[in-house]
């Protein structure tokens, strides 16, 4: 399991990638009146707002698909990391809304799923180099799986908290 990316690895369950991909799709459905009551709200000074961390998330997926494109293709080229606050600060995500936010992030999953399915087993089991560590197409698609449920836990423990705060004041 590559460095780094464990943390997201190891939040999806013991299942094939494309269920385990199908499962992470529908995450945030369900708590959109909990990210609609927070709104801007943030557990911290300079923390991402809830519709940044949706960007941070639709972003994130599209180059971790990128790299496994790559990657499945034998594409050998050490591909960089990318700085993800920089990203954050150069997007519209303050501007839309979330429904807006959460259709993209349908959308941009849909491709990656439909990126995987034409995956062989050969493919999948390919690696590259990216962010500095070795890692496999198919470490890549558990990764982009498990990313959204990294975020999601946050909001949870750190953001969903300040809603009956919010409420108080």
């Amino acid at each position: 399991m590559p460095e780094f990316f464990d943390r997201y690895i190891n939040l999806v369950d013991d299942v094939p990638l494309a269920e385990a991909l199908a499962q992470s799709t529908e995450l945030l459905e369900p708590v959109l009146p909990q990210l609609e009551a927070l709104g801007d709200t943030v557990y911290a000074p300079g923390k991402w707002t809830v519709r940044d961390i949706l960007q941070h998330c639709i972003d994130t997926e599209r180059i971790l698909a990128y790299r496994a494109l790559r990657f499945a293709r034998n594409d050998q080229t050490v591909l960089p990391g990318f700085d993800e606050e920089l990203f954050a600060r150069n997007t519209t995500a303050a501007d839309r809304s979330l429904p807006d936010l959460l259709d993209e992030f349908s959308l941009v999953r849909a491709t990656t799923v439909r990126l995987f399915k034409g995956f062989t087993d050969e493919m999948l089991r390919r690696n590259g180099t990216c962010f500095g560590r070795q890692i496999s197409v198919l470490a890549l698609g558990f990764v982009i799986a498990g990313h959204p449920i990294h975020h999601l836990n946050v909001l949870r423990e750190r953001y969903f908290p300040l809603i009956s705060l919010k409420s108080v004041s």
